[in-house]
């Protein structure tokens, strides 16, 4: 009777192990499983270093990055404190199967030896007189204390499988769990860097129509600037042609130095030609300075324009194409 149910608990105990052993293997998958997605976070982070100015900045994306590789790194602790529990359990597991396969074995010799004194008889070959041995007890046990042994056997092993069941259930919860941890954490850092993206895409769509308006204005300073220099040189033929008659007319004698009618026309056309070109200048001083403030806009807007460039090349080919596929087996997901 025991024999048989110490057989059928070796049975049960073996399948066990062969479970328990697949656990295993499963849990080094999932432990190995989350170096990929951790190396990706990693560059994602490293990439986003190469920001510049403004946009090297602590955002959402950086945060969900940091999150993730938070997350990957708890769970791969949980695999790996499942993992050695897991290798604990084997040994416990394979020592009750040993118990139970020195009993099996005890008792198969044993039946032998029964087996071999039932058979015996008057004609035996092998008897023999054995003076005194009725007086030896090399007994160890009592019927009670040895079915005893052979239970407690039984139930040590059955105790490990239970124990070896329930880590097997936790073990398959927590590498779902941990899948299910990262794939969530992969997602929202991927929306959290789309939305970056967009953001920037954005911001420098503004800074490019912004630049363009500034382009066209300072195209317009330097066509007015260009009209005023125009205007200006077109005035000095002029003035000069008016002070010339006035200095002319200053060779009259005498009484001809006349204040008359001419003269005073001359001297009114020279006072309105040079404030004219005062005006001219205050104009054209005036368009220089707008042209010089244009170009700084226009200086500052291409870099502002170059750092975005810069940040939506990271965020968008740099980071989101690392991270076009998930990189962990569909089975752990």
């Amino acid at each position: 009777f025991w024999r048989n149910e110490l057989s059928t608990e070796l049975e049960k105990m073996l399948a066990e192990i062969s479970l328990l052993q697949d656990t295993r293997r499963a849990l080094e998958k999932a432990i190995r499983d989350t170096e990929p997605p951790l190396h990706v976070a990693q560059e994602c982070l490293y990439h986003r270093e190469a920001r510049q100015g403004i946009d090297l900045v602590h955002d959402q994306a950086e945060q969900a990055l940091l999150k993730e590789i938070e997350t990957l790194r708890h769970c791969k602790e949980q695999l790996s404190n499942f993992y050695n529990r897991v290798n604990e359990q084997l040994r416990c597991c394979r020592s009750s199967q040993h118990e139970v396969e020195m009993d099996i074995k005890s008792k198969h010799s044993a039946c032998q030896v029964d087996s071999l004194c039932y058979q015996m008889n008057n004609y035996s070959r092998g008897i023999n007189y054995f003076a005194g041995i009725e007086s030896v007890d090399p007994t160890l046990t009592i019927p009670e204390s040895w079915a005893d042994n052979s239970n407690r056997i039984i139930q040590r092993s059955s105790t490990e499988r239970a124990k070896s069941s329930q880590l097997r259930s936790d073990s398959d919860n927590c590498i779902n769990d941990c899948a299910n941890r990262i794939w969530n954490a992969w997602n929202f850092s991927n929306s959290a860097l789309a939305r970056r993206t967009n953001e920037i895409l954005e911001t420098k769509n503004k800074l490019q129509m912004h630049l363009h308006k500034t382009q066209q204005e300072i195209f317009d300073v330097e066509k007015n600037i260009e009209l005023l220099r125009k205007a200006i040189q077109d005035k000095s033929a002029p003035i000069r042609v008016a002070q010339s008659r006035l200095e002319a007319r200053m060779h009259r004698k005498d009484v001809e130095l006349c204040r008359d009618g001419p003269q005073l026309r001359l001297v009114s056309e020279v006072e309105g030609l040079k404030l004219s070109l005062s005006q001219l200048h205050q104009k054209l001083s005036e368009a220089e300075r707008q042209h010089q403030q244009l170009t700084l806009t226009k200086s500052k807007l291409e870099q502002d324009l170059h750092v975005k460039s810069n940040s939506l090349f990271i965020d968008r080919e740099s980071c989101l194409g690392l991270r076009r596929t998930f990189p962990m087996s569909a089975a752990n997901r």
